[in-house]
């Protein structure tokens, strides 16, 4: 093309040129071309802020559950512990005595409760409980807030469900580790059981103060009755104890539990659980916790239950009922009567402790009382402490020289007497002369007694007193005549029953019957002992010299209008024990008054205070009972045994005229080996330990 036309058309193009340059050349802004900045916003940052912690928080909060979930076992290895079983403890007419095992009650099903007991519990405790999956986030959040606004730890936030799992499966302590582990279990609660499971299963083990555990454990503690049988307001105030129970236990100030039940009765009046009449009712008639029996007089007894039934039932795995043959109105009157006693006499006698064991002719015990008061010491002395019988042994040493051929009327002389280097002295450091065996037991003669003892061997005793039922080891010297072997009340009660029930040994037993809480038979006596273990005619003479005993003797203060009695006195050394075990054709009793330090007593005799008490009982337990003589004594020879004429030129005049005691017989035993003579150098020389034991 030539260059005149390059040209034209160049010029032609350069507008388009010009146009494509400008387009793209970049755009010249101008002020107001510029983009609106945004505004810093304070509150999107926030919100930004509190997402993203949030987020975090959740995380960090999930790590930290996931780690203390991995410290505790499986799932699959989770299971609700067995709940501590309880043994009922029962009067022979089926009466409560006391509940023994970690929880002082049965465990009771929720539909059998009035329905205020468990609404109660709620109100109070845990109002959205059937609303929650186990944790209530409310009530954590708010319990949260209380404890940040007032700077210290006053709610926990806990539901119902958390703190069964705490009490089932965690220990007491307030880590973050045990809060969450308690809210992993309970959540597991929640899934495993219904709201109704877990609230019965609540009310069983909560601790509830003063020893109680569970609603039954608390109804018989503070109301001496069942759970079902709880009243509204006694209902708002066992709910009350669950805040703080040994704070607000009504048996520390019953006011102030009062006051905390009020709060409860509110409480179920807020969520409609009770109406304006049912509120208004138990606002005006709060509860009183019932007047403890005397001294909780089972106290001794359930415990001595809870000690021999392994021996009848095993190993204990459930609630069980224990019917024993314990008569609850006797069994309260020997407390009553012991407790009386001591109060009214215990100081000017320099007493301080009793026990009183009753049988009947089986064995069976029909009351057993350990001590003063239970609730001051839980030592029972009537099973455990061992103490010195003092003359209150005597009948074995008797009983033993009736096997060796003697009678009630065999003669012998009381006298200085001395038995190897021993020599034994009389309570009234008087002789009396010829006297028979009759005579010599009713007033409790101790020459007389040491003469027996060595005449049929101190092994020979020993071996009548275990067959009669003694069973601590007793100690074959010459002594044991005097009751110086260590023995218990019980045992001592038991070996006497032979004498009332016509020569039949027995056991002891107070547990009749064991079932387990649904009717399952465990256990039932069905008798056994160790059969005839004294010949009638040797009880009827025992009997005889016994009741003489209690007639004219050393246990007159024991006599009974209209009945034939009998039984022995005891006072050991230093009038340290005090002891009267007597019987009647239906009855044994055993006594003992002493001190827990062994401190003698200001005089105190088997006579005396046990003796009266011993009275007090069975007149009591006979009441209406048509009387019965004694077994055997109508087989008692009725022969009359003398002395030998010379005695006073054998063995020196003890006491100056000693008076004749019985009419001369034909038939009398015949001889000076009939007799111990006395060492004749020996009558006036004071003697040691052994020979200041005195007899009572």
């Amino acid at each position: 093309m030539p260059a005149r036309g390059r040209a034209e058309a160049d010029e032609a193009d350069a507008p388009k040129k010009a146009a494509a340059r400008r387009r793209s050349e970049p755009k010249r802004r101008t002020r107001g071309d510029r983009p609106r900045r945004r505004r810093f916003s304070l509150l999107r940052f926030a919100f930004r802020m509190t997402f993203t912690l949030a987020i975090l928080g959740v995380i960090g909060v999930g790590a930290i559950v996931a780690y203390y979930a991995a410290t505790l076992p499986p799932v699959a290895e989770w299971s609700v512990p067995d709940r501590p079983p309880n043994v009922a403890i029962l009067a022979e007419d089926g009466q409560l005595i006391a509940n023994r095992g970690d929880t002082g009650g049965r465990a009771v099903k929720l539909e059998d409760l009035p329905k205020y007991v468990p609404q109660a519990v709620v109100a109070i405790e845990d109002r959205r409980y059937y609303s929650h999956p186990g944790i209530d986030p409310i009530g954590l959040t708010r319990a949260m807030a209380t404890n940040l606004t007032s700077g210290r730890l006053e709610q926990g936030g806990s539901t119902l469900t958390q703190q069964l799992a705490k009490n089932m499966f965690l220990t007491p302590s307030r880590t973050i580790e045990r809060k969450i582990q308690e809210m992993l279990f309970a959540v597991w609660l929640e899934m495993k059981y219904s709201k109704d499971e877990i609230l019965g299963m609540y009310l069983n083990r909560v601790y509830l103060g003063a020893g109680a555990t569970g609603i039954d454990g608390a109804a018989h503690r503070y109301f001496d009755k069942p759970a079902e049988e709880l009243t509204l307001s006694e209902a708002a105030m066992i709910a009350g104890l669950l805040k703080a129970p040994t704070y607000y236990a009504p048996t520390n100030d019953l006011e102030r539990s009062r006051t905390r039940a009020g709060l409860v009765l509110d409480a179920m009046h807020d969520v409609g659980f009770i109406n304006d009449t049912d509120y208004e009712y138990a606002k005006a008639h709060p509860a009183s916790v019932a007047k403890p029996k005397v001294a909780t007089s089972g106290g001794y007894v359930a415990d001595w239950v809870a000690e021999v039934l392994p021996d009848f039932a095993g190993s204990v795995s459930q609630d069980i009922v224990v019917e024993t043959t314990v008569n609850l109105e006797l069994q309260e009157l020997a407390q009553s009567a012991l407790q009386g006693i001591l109060d009214k006499d215990g100081a000017a006698k320099g007493v301080s402790q009793g026990a009183v064991v009753m049988l009947d002719g089986s064995g069976a015990v029909k009351a057993l009382v350990g001590g003063r008061k239970y609730g001051d010491s839980q030592y029972n002395r009537a099973v455990s402490a061992k103490r010195q019988p003092g003359s209150s042994f005597k009948p074995f040493v008797y009983l033993a020289a009736l096997e060796h051929g003697l009678t009630p009327n065999s003669m012998r002389i009381d006298q200085p007497t001395r038995i190897g280097n021993w020599e034994p002295q009389n309570y009234s450091r008087k002789y009396r002369g010829p006297v028979s065996l009759q005579t010599a037991l009713a007033h409790s003669i101790n020459t007389v007694a040491a003469q027996l003892a060595a005449e049929v061997g101190p092994k020979t005793v020993v071996s009548v007193a275990h067959r009669m039922g003694i069973e601590s080891p007793l100690e074959p010297n010459a002594s044991i005549a005097l009751g110086t072997s260590e023995v218990t009340l019980l045992e001592l009660t038991t070996a006497f029953v032979p004498f009332s029930n016509g020569g039949i040994g027995v056991i002891p037993h107070v547990v009749r019957r064991i079932r387990t809480a649904d009717g399952q038979l465990l256990y039932e006596r069905r008798g056994g002992g160790p059969g005839q273990v004294v010949d009638l005619r040797n009880v009827g003479m025992m009997n005889q010299m016994l009741h003489a005993v209690v007639a004219n003797g050393t246990g007159h203060n024991s006599q009974i209008d209209g009945w034939q009695t009998a039984g022995k006195t005891g006072t050991s050394q230093d009038w340290r024990d005090a002891w009267f075990v007597g019987y009647s054709a239906f009855f044994t009793a055993g006594v003992w008054f002493g001190n827990d330090d062994n401190s003698p007593t200001k005089r105190a005799t088997g006579g005396s205070l046990p003796a009266e008490l011993w009275k007090t009982l069975m007149n009591k337990v006979q009441e209406g009972m048509v009387p019965a003589d004694l077994p055997g004594m109508d087989q008692v020879p009725q022969v009359v045994e003398t002395a030998p004429e010379n005695y006073e030129v054998q063995y020196g005049q003890p006491v100056a005229n000693a008076p004749q005691q019985f009419e001369p017989n034909s038939a009398a035993r015949g001889g000076p080996s009939d007799w111990i003579p006395p060492d004749q150098g020996r009558q006036n020389r004071g003697g040691g330990f052994l020979s200041r034991l005195f007899g009572g």
